[in-house]
């Protein structure tokens, strides 16, 4: 039986913050990717054949998914909660991530004031690998400008009491967009071409998600990624680390990673590989979530 508008909960895990989650869903940039306003995050999302327009917001310690648009039962139903899942990344114990976190007399401060936090992710690989080559060596504010651009181009649009909300392109689209497209938009010809050329890799099965969690560990991932035209060492580790998840991934070379490091003492500058190599062993299996709260502090609420 198919239910519109029904509302799907989840329990939150221990150590959850609805509100420190979505406040890193909307730091002053205009994301395409979803829309926060009234305490709550508005997500158009393609599930299979079906696409969905939700409304995630907290109540009593549940999160709530209201079904805007779409047609919900047991298996869309299923999908859904595992997409929220992993999304806000529910599942991860931050229970040692914290017990290491109070220790650290530098960072300690981090346990209280982003209590909550949670890693964010892309759930999807091929908009995470896109967002990254979008993002290189530009600042966000017009990275995100290109985004936008790229999806209200060729994208999904969902109507809903009079305000739009995107869904990103599928691989298929992009393969088939021309780098004269791209560039009229303001990509660089480089960009333009390694977006459509990761979306022919998709499109060859050349590359997937299976594919990077069916390999044996995060060094084959890494060498698999940066195989492909335009995606680096920064490109391969941002994606291990917020889409495939690997605990232990570290977005060597990110400007913010080396400024929030220099803000705390840790380094004197971002050549000073031994004690950036030290700092890190302190978390290790826990670099990606220590990645985060350190990019969490450069941000004043």
């Amino acid at each position: 039986m198919d239910i519109k508008n029904s509302i799907i909960t989840i329990k939150e895990p221990p150590l959850f913050s609805f509100e420190e989650c979505i406040w890193f869903l909307d730091r002053n940039y205009d994301d395409c990717a979803h829309i926060v306003k009234q305490n709550a995050v508005w997500k158009a999302l393609q599930l299979g054949e079906e696409q969905y327009l939700l409304k995630i917001y907290e109540k009593d310690n549940i999160i709530n998914i209201e079904v805007l648009v779409g047609s919900v039962n047991t298996k869309s139903k299923k999908h859904i909660e595992g997409f929220i899942t992993e999304w806000f990344d529910l599942n991860y114990d931050l229970a040692p991530f914290y017990n290491t976190l109070k220790k650290d007399k530098q960072l300690a401060y981090m346990y209280n004031d982003f209590y909550g936090l949670r890693l964010m992710g892309i759930p999807d690989l091929f908009e995470s690998l896109c967002w990254c080559i979008i993002g290189q060596q530009i600042n966000l504010s017009f990275a995100y400008k290109l985004k936008r651009k790229l999806v209200e181009r060729y994208g999904t649009k969902l109507e809903y009491e009079g305000s739009s909300f995107y869904i990103f392109p599928d691989f298929k689209t992009l393969a088939n967009a021309s780098t004269e497209e791209l560039k009229d938009m303001q990509f660089s010809a480089a960009k333009a071409s390694y977006l459509i050329s990761t979306a022919q890799a998709f499109e060859e099965g050349k590359l997937n998600k299976n594919i990077l969690k069916t390999l044996p560990d995060v060094e084959s991932r890494h060498n698999l990624l940066t195989s492909f035209r335009g995606i680096g060492t920064w490109t391969a580790n941002y994606v291990l680390m917020k889409t495939i998840r690997d605990p232990n991934s570290i977005p060597h070379g990110d400007a913010g990673l080396f400024k929030s490091l220099i803000n705390h003492n840790i380094i004197e500058d971002k050549k000073d590989t031994k004690n950036i190599k030290l700092f890190f062993e302190r978390y290790k299996n826990m670099e990606s979530y220590i990645v985060i709260y350190l990019w969490r502090s450069l941000a004043v609420r």
